[in-house]
């Protein structure tokens, strides 16, 4: 399918869930007609954040992406500094690494949560190597506390790509309040979604201050930058990586509704997981060992790369939205240039990567759309 089709979806990978105090709260801001930027909103929603993941500390960003290489620059790493990151994930994990002209050193992934394999972390750690960055594949939380024993017993920095994992919990704590620091996403298909936005989350004051700082021109403000007539002073190179008020009064509203928004997704895996259950070439995901899963992603593992490269044909025949979710990362053309990463280098991401198929999950999917995704999915393996 050619990125210029316009695709009359059945049913899309994901919908967004939106109610009336989704409006009420942006309607309010526009109509005050100042404060779009910089607003009270934006600390409101960090507060709520924090409180909610069990944090000191919470910045929003205008991206999960800025909220990672705002912490790579927080941490002052930069080049010459090997960063351990999964090659199965979201591209900006690695990319965040390259921003600070560190080198990302990628790391294979345990079959389980598919995430970093704590047991083959030790061995890619050098006189080089400065952090940990695992990364919480599609709701569910990866080996987190097995992950911190290697970067403590190793005096490494610990951050956690959340990025898809806000309201999972693992052994009754909450996903991101572990590692030193974690990073969350609000892009269009997570579970609390501002269209766009990141936040960062952690407990350590020295760090909070200095992203405060990198995310806005370095600028030290004491009072609110559209409310001071005096000159602002400017401490350090900056960015302008801030959440707008609007985004911030969006994510208000999203995060008081985010343990139903959870719930629901929880209801509606569980009826896929039910129907697909019969089929011995489907591995459904499901919570394991402790962690609840919140379903970012309904994420199924096939038998073999021909059966799911068939079976995302034959969904896209029937108008449903499917994608492979992730292709390894350091076989893509830049990092295979750049570092002269090779297939067959990480065996358990390139054979998860080859069988996984997302498919469509969102909080307010009817019976009629997990009857059409289900009985087309049985459809394909009766054909076969």
């Amino acid at each position: 399918m050619t990125s210029n089709t316009s695709v009359d979806w059945k049913i899309p990978l994901y919908k967004i869930y939106t109610d009336e105090e989704d409006l009420t709260l942006i309607t309010k801001i526009i109509k005050r007609g100042n404060n779009w930027a910089i607003g009270p909103e934006i600390e409101e929603f960090e507060n709520a954040i924090k409180n909610y993941v069990g944090a000191d500390y919470c910045l929003t960003l205008n991206s999960g992406t800025s909220a990672l290489h705002a912490a790579f620059l927080a941490y002052g790493f930069g080049p010459g500094n090997e960063i351990i990151v999964p090659s199965f994930s979201f591209i900006s994990t690695a990319n965040s690494v390259s921003f600070v002209g560190a080198k990302p050193v990628f790391g294979d992934i345990e079959e389980n949560t598919f995430g970093l394999d704590p047991k083959l972390i030790p061995q890619l750690i050098s006189q080089k190597t400065k952090a940990i960055v695992p990364m919480d594949y599609g709701g569910i939380s990866c080996k987190i506390n097995e992950i911190q024993e290697v970067a403590k017993n190793n005096n490494l920095v610990l951050i956690e790509d959340s990025a898809e994992a806000l309201g999972a919990s693992i052994n009754g704590k909450k996903v991101g309040s572990t590692a030193d620091l974690s990073i969350f996403s609000f892009c269009g298909n997570k579970v609390l979604t501002t269209g766009e936005g990141g936040a960062i989350v952690t407990n350590d004051k020295t760090v909070f201050e200095k992203i405060k700082l990198i995310r806005s021109h370095g600028r030290m403000d004491t009072v609110r930058y559209f409310d001071n007539t005096e000159q602002s002073q400017y401490l350090e190179l900056g960015y302008n990586w801030r959440m707008s008020s609007i985004t911030a009064a969006l994510g208000l509203s999203q995060i008081s509704k985010l343990d139903k928004l959870i719930k629901m997704r929880q209801e509606n895996a569980e009826y896929i997981s039910k129907a697909l259950s019969k089929f011995p070439e489907i591995i459904t995901p499901s919570s394991k060992n402790g962690s609840e899963h919140i379903y970012q992603m309904y994420t199924i593992r096939l038998s073999n790369k021909d059966v799911r490269d068939k079976l995302h044909d034959f969904l896209t025949k029937k108008l449903i939205f499917s994608k492979v979710y992730f292709n390894p990362i350091h076989l893509t053309d830049f990092y295979r240039n750049k570092f002269g990463t090779k297939v067959n280098s990480l065996l358990v991401t390139e054979l998860i990567s080859q069988q996984i198929l997302t498919i469509p999950l969102y909080p307010n999917m009817n019976l009629e759309e997990k009857k059409y995704l289900t009985d087309s999915i049985s459809e394909f393996f009766d054909s076969v």
